[in-house]
């Protein structure tokens, strides 16, 4: 009994470093623009989410890129011997991309900049492929891994809103997105593409976390169990 507590205890555990990382991607581009409005921050909105490096709102895009990569490196899950289906080698690899992009700035707009940097100017292509690697082990970790592990339940048929389904929509929703941004197909472009990426990112991992939980009609449709509470609130006591 012991034991299967520590078991429940460490499920759950990884459940709420899923919704940290999962609100963290969604509300970075969120925050960023909302206080972009504020003439008190002194920072207008941005071609880009990388663009934020060189605003007064630099703390915050560093930050929390530093804070989803480590929670990211930090995240132990399932190893699996093909290299795109093992979450231990993916989370790791984004991490590190999500540290690097957060260090390596693209190159400011206009001739030059106030704000300081530990690395200089020039390495937009690193900043770029760090970017790009990030996005695409985002998709990779949703379409390939997330996808891996649900029991299978006969009982209950599998609903459109099934999350298999969810992580399909948010990994495929990633590559479009991010294939979209060269194409600078209106202003902003760049800023709403990133954004949509990581809210698709951030979904997924929230619907991993099971953050609207998983009793009742949102277990069946979402994981096709049948909980009368919340599977958190069954741990041994």
């Amino acid at each position: 009994m012991h034991f299967n507590k520590i078991q429940h205890q460490n499920l759950f555990a990884y459940r709420r470093l899923r919704r940290a990382i999962g609100y963290l991607g969604i509300f970075l581009p969120i925050i960023l623009v909302l206080l972009s409005l504020f003439k008190f921050f002194g920072t207008g909105i941005q071609p880009s989410i990388s663009h934020y490096y060189f605003s007064n709102l630099r703390e915050i895009f560093t930050g929390t890129l530093c804070a989803v990569g480590l929670f990211l490196i930090c995240y132990k899950g399932n190893g699996n011997k093909v290299f795109w289906k093992n979450d231990n080698y993916l989370t790791n690899l984004a991490g590190f991309m999500a540290i690097g992009v957060a260090f390596i700035p693209t190159d400011p707009i206009g001739t030059s900049c106030t704000q300081c940097t530990l690395i200089s100017f020039g390495l937009k292509e690193l900043h770029y492929g760090f970017a790009a690697v990030l996005f695409l082990t985002f998709a990779f970790l949703s379409i390939h891994v997330f996808t891996i592990g649900q029991a299978l339940n006969t009982a209950i048929p599998i609903s459109m809103v099934n999350e298999n389904n969810i992580y399909r929509f948010c990994g495929y929703g990633i590559i479009f997105c991010i294939a979209l941004i060269p194409f600078k197909l209106f202003e902003y472009a760049t800023l709403v593409f990133e954004a949509l990426s990581l809210f698709l990112f951030g979904t997924s991992w929230l619907i991993k976390g099971r953050a609207l939980g998983d009793k009742g009609i949102i277990g069946r449709k979402l994981y096709r169990e049948q909980n009368i509470i919340d599977t958190e609130e069954t741990v041994p006591q």
